[in-house]
């Protein structure tokens, strides 16, 4: 039982947040393949609320949800002392808003630090493999 006890302590616990039903659960699915808890949610307007009080190991964020910007969400995230840590891939398939973001990432990369930029379409296992990066390097 100990065992099984620790095994579960070490599962990192990752936060999805898009406003599309089928990618959420597509997200979910592949995670938890890969033995992460996942939880989901699909309006961004509870997402710093959520983070802030259960503290994801990460983050995974759409760009562009239908009831607020991911942007804001982001710059919410890092500015706010007890958020600031949590690490974030954020995707999107806007050019003009992939750009304002990338812009945003190197214009203050020590607050921004710990934020990786997908561009969609991407494959699954390049979101696999920055999400075991960015665990590994944060340390959490």
């Amino acid at each position: 039982m100990r065992e099984w006890q620790h095994r579960l302590d070490l599962t990192k616990r990752i936060l999805v947040v898009d406003d599309r039903n089928e990618l959420l659960h597509l997200m979910r699915r592949v995670l938890e393949d890969e033995q992460y808890q996942v939880a989901i949610l699909r309006e961004g307007k509870n997402a710093f609320a959520q983070v802030k009080s259960q503290l994801p190991d990460l983050l995974i964020l759409d760009l562009k949800l239908g009831d607020i910007s991911g942007q804001d969400i982001l710059k919410e995230l890092k500015t706010d002392e007890v958020t600031a840590d949590v690490p974030v891939i954020i995707y999107t398939a806007a050019v003009l808003e992939a750009d304002e973001v990338a812009q945003l990432i190197e214009s203050d990369s020590q607050r921004y630090h710990g934020v990786h930029l997908l561009r969609k379409p991407f494959e699954l296992q390049v979101l696999l493999d920055k999400v075991e990066d960015l665990l590994e390097k944060t340390g959490r």
